[in-house]
């Protein structure tokens, strides 16, 4: 498999072309080995692993993300900790596996919505969220003197008690669910929740959602000084469902039958608007660092929550979001560091979500609190010191009503196991030599059946829930 990885200096933002600082700036190296980096960490929604241009997208232009991926990491066997918005997002702020929290491995239905029988049962009970107890890297952050701030999706709980500044963000605002209509930004039918908040409050705002947490993240840095380090935390909804882009206002919000609400039946046009739109957003937030400069010492992060939906790119991989093929849980990633991370670099490393979550504290000079201890490794310190991963196995367990997805990688073979009500099903694949997974491996590597069995099931035994 081949990627090629744009290695350009300039992106647009809607003003015209932008230099982003030089990562071989001298003095931008010497402070950002000699300080606490600033942190920023953009978080595409439903892109699929094909959707950009340095991922192999041709027909959708996104040269900021291309040029970050040129003055970067462009990590090549990423994985999202869940194949839905809930569970990435939970292991994203805890570091852990999302399993250990319950209730969240799936995705919260709109309206505050349990999808399978732990989650019903946290739902009616008021407890279908983040627990404050789960500390997340925010607050860690925030007590190792960083400013915090939240512009983009929450998804990780309605109650009161699972708000953003409950978890260590200093500034919040915010899609508090799933999905919201990106003009009106009211959750889709019957949820008849206005979904737009800010610092825990629901407010009101004009203007394309997308657009407007581009203004706030740029807003937040435009009040930062180098006085104190900061962590911007940048979730997009772009390009979830429904299917807007910026030039598709209409006077009401979309009806609830309306075929832009449906996540595998994006139109071509309107799919490519949003990416480009969200691609253009990040260009002007990458622009303000360098106005004020502070790039040479900011850590940029880029991916995904999961993989694509049926409107995605997510060749060369089978499946799609809400699965444990390839295509739902291997997804694009981006590091751009300078003086740290060499510029241009490709990493094969397979890696999660939550390994980031261990970079982003080291990186900050904090730790985990006691008793929580980080379940993924260091992967920007492998990759800045040039050395391999220790052999590990990867998991994963995805629950929606009654059916269950199960997988573990380890080396170049992963597992998988589906069960439903109606029956079950089980696969053997080699990535290596089969990154599609087309070719099933199950009936003749029974050994290797019955060792990805036992881990799965150890594992399974080691993250189970405390609520």
């Amino acid at each position: 498999m081949t990627i090629k990885t744009s290695r350009r200096r300039f992106v647009r933002d809607a003003a015209g072309a932008l230099t982003l600082a030089a990562a071989s700036h001298a003095s931008a190296q010497s402070l950002a080995r000699s300080s606490k980096p600033n942190i920023v960490l953009f978080l595409a929604d439903d892109l699929g692993y094909g959707d950009v241009g340095c991922y192999g997208r041709r027909d959708i232009k996104t040269p900021t993300i291309d040029g970050l991926a040129g003055e970067g990491t462009l990590f090549r066997s990423f994985y999202s900790n869940g194949s839905e918005c809930s569970p990435t997002r939970a292991a994203l702020l805890t570091g852990r596996y999302q399993h250990r929290v319950g209730g969240l491995e799936c995705a919260i239905g709109v309206g505050n919505v349990g999808r399978y029988d732990d989650a019903i049962r946290l739902q009616k009970a008021g407890e279908l969220g983040l627990p404050v107890q789960e500390t997340s890297i925010a607050r860690l952050l925030k007590d190792a003197g960083y400013r915090t701030a939240l512009c983009g999706k929450w998804h990780l709980g309605y109650e009161p008690k699972f708000s953003p500044t409950s978890h260590g963000f200093d500034h919040a605002f915010y899609a508090i669910g799933g999905a919201i209509d990106y003009f009106h930004h009211s959750e889709p039918p019957p949820s008849t929740i206005h979904g737009l908040y800010l610092d825990d409050r629901p407010i009101k705002r004009d203007g394309y959602f997308t657009d407007l947490v581009t203004d706030e993240a740029t807003a937040f840095i435009d009040r930062q000084s180098d006085a104190r380090p900061f962590f911007l935390y940048v979730p997009y909804t772009a390009p979830h469902a429904p299917f807007q882009g910026p030039a598709d206002r209409r006077a009401d919000p979309l009806p609830p039958d309306s075929e832009l609400w449906k996540q595998g039946a994006a139109p071509k046009d309107t799919y490519r608007a949003m990416i480009e739109r969200m691609d253009e957003g990040m260009a002007v937030i990458l622009k303000r660092l360098a106005q004020k400069g502070m790039a040479g010492n900011t850590l940029v992060l880029f991916m995904s929550d999961n993989g694509g939906t049926g409107s995605a790119r997510n060749a060369p991989f089978s499946g799609h979001k809400g699965g444990v093929f390839e295509g739902g849980i291997r997804v694009p990633c981006i590091a751009r560091w300078p003086g740290i991370l060499k510029p241009g670099s490709l990493s094969d490393a397979a890696c999660m979500t939550m390994d980031f979550s261990a970079s982003i504290l080291r990186a900050a000079g904090a730790s985990p609190r006691q008793g929580h201890p980080f379940d993924g490794v260091d992967i920007l310190r492998h990759e800045q010191e040039q050395k391999p991963v220790e052999k590990r196995a990867l998991f994963w367990r995805a629950r929606r009503a009654d059916t269950t997805h199960r997988a573990v990688r380890e080396g170049s073979l992963k597992y998988i196991r589906i069960e439903r009500a109606s029956g079950g099903e089980e696969h053997l694949f080699d990535l290596l030599q089969d990154p599609g997974e087309q070719r099933d491996l199950l009936p003749e590597r029974t050994a290797d059946v019955s060792r990805l069995k036992k881990l799965l099931n150890e594992w399974e035994e080691r993250v189970k829930p405390v609520r």
